[in-house]
């Protein structure tokens, strides 16, 4: 992958698994926001991706839909027992409270959490990020083609 998203993105992936945002099929998924006002639409064919999330389109790293669709594929880690913590949250909110300083969301997530377990979920974190550093991914701006 040629560009790092910013590691807070993975818990934005792991509250889309836990609340259930994404309908997967053979070679496309749909993600839906946080808020449920929106829909994404990620599509591969091998190891070339599309997601028409913000983050993937316009800032070309992974953004949550597509972590989230690698995490279900198998070609990241879901640790289960962390991706529990982040159920129900509005990251939209967040990030507009916060102005898009996704650190700070992050922060406010784990405010009422203690420090053993913060420090697992930020391991596990990192754990992902290492893997989406070496991930071997293309990600394009051009709608993938269906099979015929």
């Amino acid at each position: 992958m040629l560009k790092l998203p910013p590691i807070e993105k993975i818990p934005e992936a792991y509250t889309a698994i836990e609340d259930d945002r994404i309908d997967m099929k053979e070679n496309s998924a749909s993600v839906k926001s946080s808020a449920r006002d929106k829909e994404y639409t990620i599509m591969w064919q091998g190891n070339t991706y599309y997601s028409n999330d913000p983050s993937t389109y316009w800032q070309e790293y992974a953004g949550y839909p597509l972590i989230a669709i690698l995490m279900l594929q198998n070609k990241l880690s879901l640790n289960r027992k962390i991706s529990l913590y982040f159920k129900n949250i509005n990251w939209n909110d967040l990030n507009k409270r916060y102005k898009k300083n996704y650190e700070l969301s992050l922060k406010e997530v784990l405010k009422d959490i203690d420090e053993i377990t913060k420090k697992e979920i930020l391991k596990e974190m990192n754990i992902v990020n290492e893997e989406l550093r070496k991930l071997d991914i293309t990600i394009t701006r051009k709608k993938i083609e269906k099979d015929k």
